[in-house]
């Protein structure tokens, strides 16, 4: 330990900077922020190691095993269909086929289903289900990694061994029409295509017809052989209103109809001379219960797979459909048309379409299967040998060659049939064993890219940390030790030990490793930067531990005792850090925060009724929060207001106003918490989410239905009415007429897409785009914003803390208009009793009760993680409403959508947290330490949960559910990081310029 001091203390002199507790932690949080981006390339992984772009030949199809006798079964065998149309219908559920809705609204596919030449599927997609992973899926057979979710956005090529490429090698002809992603995935292989943006939600008719006007002439030609159709509105549909909407019925009647229209039309072609044509009617993936998808719920992932061809047995009862992969479609059609098998497919043959075929091909086709996957094994598994499947796949060819050899002889026997039988189902087994091993190890984990980003992360936590008994003191500012550390040979033995390290890595990893690949100018910014984190760390605490110096405290802080609000908020943050380790807390973490919310509730009534019917101990009354300026001064009540006003104390009259405005006051005070538990309440019956209880009905379903429209219309109406009572009074006279506008606006918007209706049409709603009313109200937020930072820029100039104070309020009013335009209109009662929840806290309970700095701050946090969830949002990434992205657009901005989907996203966390800035910025009175405890206080409760959930994610990375629940929350975490690092920029923004006024 002394040498340790001695190599940290380093040269005599001034060495430490001062920095205000704000700028401290957000500095911090961005740092973090850079750590949390190298775990999470870490992390979401490199695809398992594959053939890359190789693609596979007819010339390297295996031969079937023979014992010495010749055989001529060494090419792929023959096609079983002509032609091969694929119409897959974005976001269909299974049970908009299979189930009432498919026998009310598709009544020829149901035909087809129960008495027709088909067999019928439910395909299991794999999380997440967004549609370009989904196509990569069905045509290259391989499970595509889960950081394809951001890569839908933007498709790039796709180099992989595929379906497609391979019917163009067989001199295929193909023609595409539909979602524009087949086009960007694979560029220059359709000699004809017509792409439609799948992105634009908010047209779910034109985007339809666009692929169906082509159909009566492509079905009429002969010059093509691969026909592929995406039709994407019943998707756009579901992020309008969702599965219940009475839009949704209309457009499964068009798909029938165009089912109808495909079939009839290759049935009309059909001939004694052709091989028999396939029409396959699918879906990429499902439709969760809000409309969504991405997540892994049961209507998200099955989807139906119909396959309808006269080559198939024509049924004469209803046959239930069984389960499959979807990645079992790409072999399957692969071999159906006569083609290779995409080299890094891991699904196996759906043996029941081969059902026609004679028993010597259905065993070709097996081991062509079986082979195909054996090669990956022997590439991805070192061990490969003892695998299961693996070793059932080598006694299988041993059986069969036996068979082989015994019908090339003639024998007709029924050891023939008995051993056919046998060896059909070994290959069975073998091909299901082998396909599951591979699945299992989908994607290998960048681990040193993940340690680089977790050392970070945790070095950050623990300086914030260690750090806050200072930036929690009566300057909220403290002094951090940078030279001494910088110029310390412990810095420097760091900074060669970490350099040997990634040396070493690097030179003996087998694996892809992003960090090694990047220069060596980020390196050793990377490799300087954890060293000297720690030098500060151990700097920090050598003060704290060995020094012994004495930290500076705030009035409030020298009457420390611990008061039941304190234990709540201490004892509710660190239980819920510690439910993120449970799989199912973290699918239901929204019980998590109602539950500690409502607690909170309750010790606010206790608190309310110890001050005006109990003994206020001497020790709370001191806890209150009082300006540091003056620590004897009593905080203003709302008592004091009355007792400075101008009436006269001696009057008999006056004396009756002021008693009677007090016992006013202690009863409003008093049922506020009980008027907030009522107000929880019904959010929470608003809407259903997470997963146990996703599926039951809420009050936001009952109005969403088409049957209920007027009843949401007069919600939406009255809501937005509310809104401006509320907004407006800290708004100029300009803004309020801006708020105004922009509210009307907003339910124009709505009635153009159908979603609520005018009182003097109710019936016939015109149904458009709604970009003309979008952007009306557009302009409206603008102007408020603008008005905001121009008051900001002009307090900066004047230091009027008035036009600061006014400005800041004029942007949260701002983003409360752009809130109310994004979220859906069953929505907008959660905006509404966010902002009275707000004024009820600011009115009633953070004055009278007396709460400081830190526990408003943590209060604030902990509605703000409340209103995240009342809006119906999960850790599922089905539950993030995507169309928000596009109001007021024509067609895909990549830059605004993104900040739209965010915002509507996380709305609720974010007018809390901008709430919050206006309210500390108006206290001036508590201003000079109270923005920047706040500031630090937010940080450190967005940091420390992301800090601990990184390392518990790196333990449980092999974990069942690590994909479907444990990497969701993670992509949340990190965006939820990044929001808060913007809000605390602001504040910290805040911070300096109301200390560069006191210095000056």
């Amino acid at each position: 330990m002394v040498f340790g001091s001695e190599i940290c203390r380093g040269a005599p002199g001034s060495d430490k900077m001062r920095l205000r507790s704000s700028l401290f932690a957000c500095c911090g949080l961005l740092v973090q922020l850079f750590g949390m981006a190298v775990f999470l390339r870490g992390f979401f992984p490199v695809p398992a190691k594959s053939f890359g772009s190789v693609k596979a030949k007819a010339s390297d199809v295996q031969a079937q095993p023979a014992r010495g006798l010749v055989s001529n079964w060494t090419q792929v065998p023959s096609p079983l269909f002509g032609r091969v149309v694929i119409m897959l219908v974005d976001a269909l559920r299974e049970d908009f086929v299979f189930g009432s809705k498919g026998n009310k609204f598709m009544p020829y596919t149901q035909h087809l289903v129960e008495r027709g030449s088909s067999h019928n599927f439910i395909a299991k997609a794999w999380p997440p289900t967004v549609t370009m992973p989904r196509i990569k899926a069905m045509m290259t057979g391989k499970i595509p990694g889960f950081i394809d979710i951001i890569m839908n956005l933007n498709s790039a090529a796709l180099l992989e061994d595929n379906l497609i490429w391979q019917a163009k090698a067989a001199g295929k002809t193909i023609v595409f029409y539909g979602d524009d992603t087949w086009i960007r995935m694979f560029p220059d292989l359709f000699v004809e295509h017509d792409g439609t943006t799948s992105f634009f939600v908010s047209d779910y008719t034109e985007v339809d017809e666009n692929v169906t006007r082509h159909l009566d002439k492509v079905l009429k030609r002969d010059d093509w052989d691969l026909l592929i159709l995406h039709y994407l509105g019943l998707d756009h549909i579901g992020h309008l209103a969702g599965p219940n909407s009475h839009l949704i019925g209309p457009k499964l009647s068009e798909m029938d109809n165009i089912v109808q229209k495909i079939h009839v039309g290759l049935v009309s072609k059909e001939n004694e001379d052709s091989l028999p044509s396939l029409l396959i009617l699918c879906a990429d993936h499902g439709m969760s219960d809000t409309g969504s998808h991405g997540g892994s719920s049961n209507h998200e992932v099955n989807t139906p797979l119909v396959l309808i061809s006269p080559a198939f047995r024509k049924k004469y009862s209803f046959v239930p459909a069984e389960d499959v992969e979807q990645t079992d479609l790409t072999s399957t059609l692969a071999l159906g048309f006569g083609l290779p098998i995409p080299q890094n497919n891991l699904g196996h043959l759906i043996l029941s379409v081969f059902e026609e075929r004679s028993l010597q091909e259905q065993l070709k086709y097996l081991h062509l299967n079986g082979y195909q996957l054996s090669l990956l094994i022997q590439e991805s598994i070192p061990t490969y040998e003892k695998d299961a499947g693996y070793k059932l796949f080598q006694r299988a060819q041993k059986s069969h060659s036996s068979w082989i050899k015994l019908y090339l002889e003639g024998n007709t026997s029924e050891t023939l049939a008995n051993l056919g039988k046998k060896v059909l189902q070994q290959y069975l087994d073998a091909v299901k064993f082998m396909s599951s091993s591979l699945k299992r190890i989908v994607a290998q984990y960048d681990m040193y890219s993940m340690v680089i980003g977790a050392i970070i992360v945790v070095e950050v936590v623990f300086l914030l940390v260690a750090s806050t008994p200072e930036a929690l003191g009566s300057n909220a500012e403290f002094e951090v030790p940078v030279s001494s550390p910088l110029y310390s040979l412990l810095f420097y033995l760091l900074c060669l030990m970490f350099t040997a390290i990634h040396v070493v890595v690097c030179t003996s990893i087998t694996t892809s490793c992003y960090f090694c690949s990047v220069s060596w100018l980020l390196v050793g910014t990377v490799i300087v930067l954890i060293s000297a984190l720690q030098c500060v760390l151990f700097s920090t605490l050598w003060k704290y531990f060995a020094n012994g110096k004495p930290q500076r405290k705030s009035c409030a802080a020298d009457c420390s005792s611990w008061s039941e609000l304190d234990l709540v908020l201490l004892l509710g943050t660190f239980a819920h850090i510690l439910s993120l380790g449970s799989s199912s807390f973290i699918e239901e973490e929204h019980q998590t925060w109602f539950f500690l919310v409502n607690t909170l509730l309750l010790v606010f009534f206790q608190d309310a009724c110890r001050k005006y019917f109990g003994v206020i101990d001497p020790k709370d009354k001191a806890k209150k929060w009082i300006p540091e300026d003056d620590c004897n001064k009593e905080q203003t009540t709302i008592h004091g207001l009355f007792e400075a006003s101008y009436l006269d104390p001696k009057d008999d009259k006056s004396k009756d106003y002021i008693q009677s405005s007090r016992s006013y006051e202690k009863w409003l005070v008093i049922s506020s918490p009980w008027v907030l538990l009522v107000i929880c309440r019904v959010l929470r019956s608003l809407n259903q989410t997470g997963i146990k209880y996703a599926q039951e009905p809420d009050f936001g379903h009952w109005l969403t239905s088409s049957n209920h429209r007027l009843e949401l219309s007069m919600l939406t109406a009255i809501s937005l009415v509310l809104i401006f009572i509320l907004v407006q009074k800290t708004c100029s006279f300009v803004s309020k007429a801006a708020l105004a506008l922009g509210l009307v606006g907003i339910y124009c918007y709505r009635a153009a897409l159908g979603n609520v209706v005018f009182p003097w049409k109710p019936d016939k709603p015109d149904v458009s785009k709604g970009i003309i009313e979008a952007r009306f109200v557009y302009v409206f937020i603008l102007g408020i914003l603008f008005t905001g930072v121009k008051d900001l820029l002009k307090s900066g100039v004047s230091s009027d803390s008035v036009t600061n104070s006014r400005g800041l309020w004029e942007i949260y009013n701002g983003l409360v208009l752009l809130a109310a335009l994004l979220l859906r209109p069953h929505n907008l009662p959660v905006l509404l009793f966010i902002l009275v929840v707000q004024i009820i806290l600011t009115r009633f309970i953070w004055r009278t009760l007396g709460y400081d700095a830190a526990q408003i701050t943590i209060i604030y946090y902990w509605f703000g993680q409340a209103s995240f969830y009342f809006q119906g949002n999960s850790n599922s990434i089905a539950t993030v409403d995507i169309s928000a992205g596009f109001v007021g657009f024509e067609d895909y901005v990549e830059l605004p959508a993104i900040f739209l989907t965010i915002f509507s996203t996380y709305v609720g966390p974010l007018l809390w947290a901008v709430h919050l800035t206006c309210y500390m910025s108006s206290e001036r009175s508590r201003y000079s330490s109270a923005v920047g405890h706040s500031c630090y206080c937010f940080i450190l409760l967005r940091a420390i949960p992301a800090s601990v959930y990184i390392i518990l994610i790196t333990s449980l990375r092999y974990h069942l559910f690590i994909w479907s629940v444990f990497s969701p929350k993670l992509l949340y975490e990190g965006m939820h990081t990044l929001v808060t690092a913007a809000v605390c920029i602001m504040f910290t923004a805040m911070d300096q310029k109301r200390m560069l006024k006191m210095s000056s």
